[in-house]
């Protein structure tokens, strides 16, 4: 597996880098957000360590750039801990945070988790088992190749973004909380703030509602959480 570090702390990014190579991994560095663009084209890394505060582009700015042409794994690195900055990340597409100073085995415990849920994106199946697909109206979810279908056709999800959809649709008409939303895709490593998930909820909407405005699947329980509508073949907007 590869990873991609890029901070401007050459130190951190030095022990980072001795630390993940310990573990097995195969690590390329940069020192700024437009090298983090640029190496995340030419590597193709299977995760990025990304740091927010960054010389010619900030992370933020990096990210969004990297979401234009590849759904990788992104964890960003932080000093700041407010929960709308981590909102801003998630709304540029941010997968997990880690706040510095953190604990090198809990990044290391969330680079595994994040890497284990990304594992099958790439890998195709020889036997495909009919459970490895979840399809409903418009929107398909293959398990196996972590693919998500609109109309045919392939849409980005980051790696929450593929884990929440899976969630709901694997469950149609069960309503979930914001809290059991956190904890069964974020995991108990996660202690943001609970608009966390109503982020991924709207960034779902636009990638796969028809309408986003008028969602068909990815509903709402006022009062209690959001829930995936289980009819599978509803009338398109306009009909």
């Amino acid at each position: 597996m590869k990873i991609l570090v890029v901070d401007d702390e050459k130190v951190l990014v030095k022990g980072l880098k001795f630390n993940l190579e310990n573990e097995g991994y195969q690590v390329v560095t940069g020192f700024d957000g437009a090298q983090a663009v640029e190496l995340a084209r030419q590597e193709r890394p299977d995760l990025i360590l990304l740091d927010v505060m960054m010389p010619r582009l900030d992370g933020l700015q990096a990210c969004m750039q990297i979401r234009t042409f590849s759904d990788v794994p992104v964890i960003m690195l932080t000093a700041k801990g407010e929960d709308m900055d981590k909102i801003m990340g998630f709304e540029c597409g941010v997968d997990d945070y880690v706040t510095k100073p953190f604990n090198v085995l809990e990044l290391k415990a969330r680079i595994k988790a994040l890497l284990r849920r990304s594992a099958g994106r790439d890998r195709a199946a020889d036997y495909r088992n009919p459970e490895d697909t979840v399809e409903k109206g418009h929107i398909l979810l293959d398990r196996v190749a972590r693919d998500v279908k609109r109309e045919g056709i392939s849409v980005e999800l980051t790696a929450k973004e593929f884990d929440l959809l899976e969630l709901l649709m694997a469950h149609p008409g069960r309503v979930y909380s914001r809290e059991q939303l956190l904890d069964k895709v974020w995991g108990y490593e996660y202690q943001g703030d609970y608009r966390t998930v109503d982020v991924h909820i709207r960034r779902l909407r636009e990638k796969v509602e028809l309408v986003p405005a008028s969602p068909q699947y990815i509903l709402t329980k006022w009062g209690v959480g959001y829930y995936f509508k289980g009819e599978d073949r509803p009338e398109r907007p306009g009909r």
